[in-house]
Protein backbone atom coordinates (compact mmCIF):
# COMPACT_ATOMS: atom_id res chain seq x y z
CA UNK A 1 0.00 0.00 0.00
CA UNK A 2 1.59 3.32 -0.94
CA UNK A 3 0.99 6.41 1.02
CA UNK A 4 -0.83 9.32 0.08
CA UNK A 5 1.67 12.77 -0.29
CA UNK A 6 0.47 15.84 0.87
CA UNK A 7 1.87 18.98 -0.83
CA UNK A 8 1.38 21.95 1.13
CA UNK A 9 1.99 25.02 -0.81
CA UNK A 10 2.88 28.24 0.55
CA UNK A 11 2.28 30.92 -1.58
CA UNK A 12 5.31 32.92 -2.37
CA UNK A 13 6.74 35.67 -4.53
CA UNK A 14 10.40 37.08 -5.24
CA UNK A 15 11.72 40.10 -7.17
CA UNK A 16 14.99 39.94 -9.06
CA UNK A 17 17.22 43.40 -10.13
CA UNK A 18 19.17 43.13 -13.04
CA UNK A 19 21.51 45.37 -14.47
CA UNK A 20 23.25 44.10 -17.01
CA UNK A 21 26.28 44.19 -15.26
CA UNK A 22 26.24 41.15 -12.87
CA UNK A 23 24.17 37.94 -11.77
CA UNK A 24 20.47 38.94 -11.19
CA UNK A 25 20.30 39.82 -7.63
CA UNK A 26 16.54 38.61 -5.46
CA UNK A 27 15.24 42.85 -4.39
CA UNK A 28 12.13 41.31 -2.72
CA UNK A 29 11.25 38.03 -1.40
CA UNK A 30 8.18 36.74 0.88
CA UNK A 31 5.19 34.87 1.58
CA UNK A 32 1.24 35.17 1.90
CA UNK A 33 0.51 38.80 2.53
CA UNK A 34 4.05 39.71 1.81
CA UNK A 35 4.05 37.72 -1.61
CA UNK A 36 0.52 39.43 -2.20
CA UNK A 37 1.99 43.12 -1.93
CA UNK A 38 5.44 41.99 -3.82
CA UNK A 39 2.76 40.84 -6.82
CA UNK A 40 0.32 44.23 -6.25
CA UNK A 41 3.46 46.56 -6.86
CA UNK A 42 5.24 45.51 -9.68
CA UNK A 43 1.43 44.93 -11.13
CA UNK A 44 1.01 48.78 -10.31
CA UNK A 45 3.90 49.45 -12.18
CA UNK A 46 4.01 46.92 -15.09
CA UNK A 47 6.59 44.60 -14.27
CA UNK A 48 6.15 41.23 -16.18
CA UNK A 49 5.20 38.71 -14.03
CA UNK A 50 5.81 35.00 -14.35
CA UNK A 51 4.78 32.29 -12.29
CA UNK A 52 6.44 29.02 -11.01
CA UNK A 53 6.22 27.80 -7.37
CA UNK A 54 8.98 25.93 -7.64
CA UNK A 55 11.57 28.36 -9.12
CA UNK A 56 9.92 31.30 -6.44
CA UNK A 57 10.39 28.47 -3.54
CA UNK A 58 14.03 27.99 -4.16
CA UNK A 59 14.68 31.80 -4.96
CA UNK A 60 13.17 32.70 -1.76
CA UNK A 61 15.38 30.54 0.24
CA UNK A 62 18.30 33.01 -0.47
CA UNK A 63 19.03 36.27 1.09
CA UNK A 64 18.19 39.94 -0.20
CA UNK A 65 20.77 41.90 -2.66
CA UNK A 66 22.18 37.73 -2.73
CA UNK A 67 23.06 37.05 -6.81
CA UNK A 68 21.32 33.95 -8.02
CA UNK A 69 22.81 30.90 -8.19
CA UNK A 70 24.98 29.56 -10.59
CA UNK A 71 22.64 26.79 -11.74
CA UNK A 72 19.85 29.09 -11.97
CA UNK A 73 21.37 31.13 -14.58
CA UNK A 74 19.78 29.74 -17.59
CA UNK A 75 16.49 29.46 -16.58
CA UNK A 76 16.14 33.01 -15.09
CA UNK A 77 18.12 34.42 -18.45
CA UNK A 78 14.97 32.76 -20.44
CA UNK A 79 13.02 34.19 -17.85
CA UNK A 80 14.60 37.83 -18.50
CA UNK A 81 14.95 37.74 -22.23
CA UNK A 82 11.02 36.70 -22.47
CA UNK A 83 10.47 39.88 -19.95
CA UNK A 84 12.45 42.32 -22.03
CA UNK A 85 11.11 40.96 -25.30
CA UNK A 86 7.06 41.46 -24.28
CA UNK A 87 8.24 45.05 -23.35
CA UNK A 88 9.71 45.80 -26.38
CA UNK A 89 13.40 46.01 -24.72
CA UNK A 90 17.08 44.32 -24.75
CA UNK A 91 18.57 43.24 -21.73
CA UNK A 92 21.28 45.91 -22.98
CA UNK A 93 19.11 48.59 -21.83
CA UNK A 94 19.20 47.43 -18.27
CA UNK A 95 22.45 48.83 -18.16
CA UNK A 96 23.49 52.05 -16.70
CA UNK A 97 24.33 54.91 -19.40
CA UNK A 98 27.69 55.49 -19.45
CA UNK A 99 29.28 58.25 -17.36
CA UNK A 100 30.10 61.65 -19.25
CA UNK A 101 33.90 61.54 -19.94
CA UNK A 102 35.67 64.39 -17.41
CA UNK A 103 38.23 65.32 -20.46
CA UNK A 104 35.77 67.35 -22.81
Amino acid sequence: MTEKQTHTHIPAAVALKYDGERAPLISATGTWELAEEIIRIAREHEVPLYENAELAGILARLSLNEEIPEELYRVIAEILAFAFHIRGRTPGDARPAAEPSVDQ
